[in-house]
């Protein structure tokens, strides 16, 4: 065994996975890894490859790799195709392809696990379970049921033994990420293991199928005073981390146009319907549904919208909407100069990034939308003229941000066929000057204010400490600071003046702050209190040290 391998588990499933990948034509990358020596069959037998594969390109052949792996890998690739960060256009439009799907397994098997998690067979809790299901993917499959009181439901049921094959993978890529952050020259460029975290943090809040139903929860709240949206109830007396029962809703598909027109509603304002709610959720809420495909929306009587399958969300702090809206409205504004400097605020892109060659590219981006009215500009469009940009210069903006943009995409194209004169970006302004607003307002500049204060009242209060730590640490020897500068006695007079300034501006602060608190709590009558004489000479101090503080300032011109 490798020396470096030997705190590794899985080593079986490490070899199924070199194994797939030299067969598909990336030997160098096992290589890189050191996985040679756990393949099951000798290097050269599987760098032989198939011949269909000559013809594919590096991007479809590492696609492939994701899919022969299993559901883990596919679900990977498709939350890397939100990432432009981290890989190239030509990936990204490939693995966006990935499809999860799988063949359904047996009724039997199904029954098995509401019972299992129930209690009792499905019989005592569905007047009726269809056993044809209306879906299946690679980690559960939906079945329409109905409750005994009538109420029509669907029921998502995980598959058997998916969560322990999914918990497997997930150790396993922790491993393949340490080996390529250790082995390989991305490791410099990425950081694998919190790439790892992240995704794995993900796939296990989709296999408890109780966040799906809160994430529901938390959309119902969200919408509650709005007439044009409506989320399914969740049954919680039927649901656990295996189980879904949520109330089935029956509509026409969103996308559905014709059907739309003949029963009389305005595929218009259905666009706009819907295009408002998702903006709603993203400069408002900071909470937004993260597939919203065709398949998951329906258009119920009255222009309701009706969501289904809440597994996929999007999470976006006060910060981050607040990056976004200025973003936009520089963007909107083409001021690339002040895109800049709020990707390098967010930290997106590091202090070391050439400034000039990055606003030189978003120059040329927004060049392609001057005079432009917004009604032509696409948010699909822009995110993909972006991608480029954000690889190039290793732009390391929030996942769930890049998980935005996808959305906004795949949102903006079924508003499209709605309505063809559909304007994303018009209907997301009034929104982004209204969060720009929220934080930038006299009250929540007076709250950051408060926040300010605290901070430093914090380390104010803990320099003490800090400055025994450090003095603890210099007379142990574990501190020091070697400098050689030429004018040392010079530095050294100003260093001494400065350090009597702070001291003597530190005593002002203290008697300052000690005198406040008296005051209320004494008389000036004559004659004085003990109190009252130590505040006269506590100002009388003050004043007199202020003084000579500020004559001292003066008199070395501020220096």
């Amino acid at each position: 065994m490798l020396p470096g391998i030997q705190r590794y588990k899985n080593l079986q499933r490490l070899g199924e996975i070199a194994h797939v990948l030299i067969q598909h034509g990336f030997y160098e990358i096992v290589d890189q890894m050191e996985l040679v020596p756990y393949l099951s069959f000798p290097a050269k037998v599987l760098r032989k490859g198939r011949k269909e594969e000559e013809r594919l390109s590096t991007a479809e052949r590492f696609r492939v790799v994701l899919e022969e792996l299993g559901p883990t890998f596919i679900k990977l690739g498709q939350i890397l195709s939100t990432r432009p960060d981290l890989l190239p256009p030509r990936y990204i439009e490939e693995l966006s392809k990935l499809q999860d799907s799988a063949p359904p397994i047996p009724f039997e098997d199904v029954r098995q696990v509401i019972e299992e998690e129930l209690g009792w067979p499905p019989e005592v809790f569905f007047q009726k379970l269809d056993p044809t299901p209306l879906a299946s993917a690679s980690l559960a499959q939906v079945h329409g049921a109905v409750l005994h009181n009538g109420a029509e439901v669907v029921v998502k049921v995980q598959r058997p033994g998916i969560a322990k094959l999914i918990e497997r993978d997930l150790n396993v890529l922790f491993d393949l990420a340490h080996l390529a952050q250790e082995r390989t020259p991305w490791g410099e460029l990425y950081d694998f293991v919190d790439i790892a975290d992240d995704f794995a943090h993900k796939m296990r809040a989709e296999l408890d199928y109780r966040k799906e139903g809160f994430n529901a929860d938390k959309f119902r709240k969200n919408f509650a005073d709005e007439p044009h949206l409506y989320i399914p109830k969740v049954y919680w007396e039927y649901t656990t981390n295996r189980i879904l029962t949520i109330e089935r809703i029956r509509g026409i598909k969103i996308d559905d146009v014709d059907a739309m027109v003949k029963a009389g509603i305005d595929p218009k304002r259905i666009a706009r319907h819907s295009a408002r709610i998702i903006i709603k959720e993203v400069f408002i809420d900071g909470f937004f549904h993260a597939d919203p495909h065709p398949g998951n929306f329906f258009v119920m009587p009255g222009e309701v919208i009706g969501a289904m399958d809440f597994g996929l969300v999007g999470h976006l702090d006060r910060y981050v909407r607040e990056d976004l809206a200025h973003l936009l409205v520089a963007s909107v504004n083409l001021d690339s100069e002040a895109i800049v400097d709020r990707l390098i605020k967010m930290g997106a892109a590091g202090h070391r990034v050439d400034r000039a060659a990055l606003r030189r590219d978003i120059n040329r981006l927004l060049e392609n939308y001057v005079d432009r009215p917004l009604k032509e500009i696409r948010a699909k469009e822009v995110v993909s003229e972006i991608m480029p940009i954000a690889f190039k210069h290793r732009l390391r903006l929030p996942s769930d941000l890049w998980l935005l943009g996808k959305t906004l995409g795949m949102m903006e194209g079924v508003g499209l066929k709605l309505d063809p004169d559909f304007d994303m970006f018009k209907v997301a302004r009034p929104y982004a000057h209204q969060v720009i607003w929220q934080f930038t307002s006299p009250q929540a500049l007076g709250k950051r204010t408060i926040k300010g204060l605290e901070e430093w009242s914090e380390l104010a209060l803990s320099l003490p400490k800090q400055a025994s730590s450090i003095l603890s640490m210099v007379e142990s020897g574990e501190f020091g600071i070697k400098v050689e500068p030429e004018n040392y006695d010079e530095i050294l007079k100003k260093a001494d003046k400065m350090v009597n300034r702070l001291a003597v501006s530190l005593i002002l602060a203290a008697i300052i702050l000690g005198t406040s608190i008296l005051i209320p709590r004494v008389s000036f009558r004559w004659p004085w209190s003990v109190g009252t004489w130590l505040i006269v000479v506590g100002l009388f101090v003050v004043a007199t040290l202020g003084a000579l503080l500020g004559f001292s300032i003066l008199r070395t011109g501020g220096s």
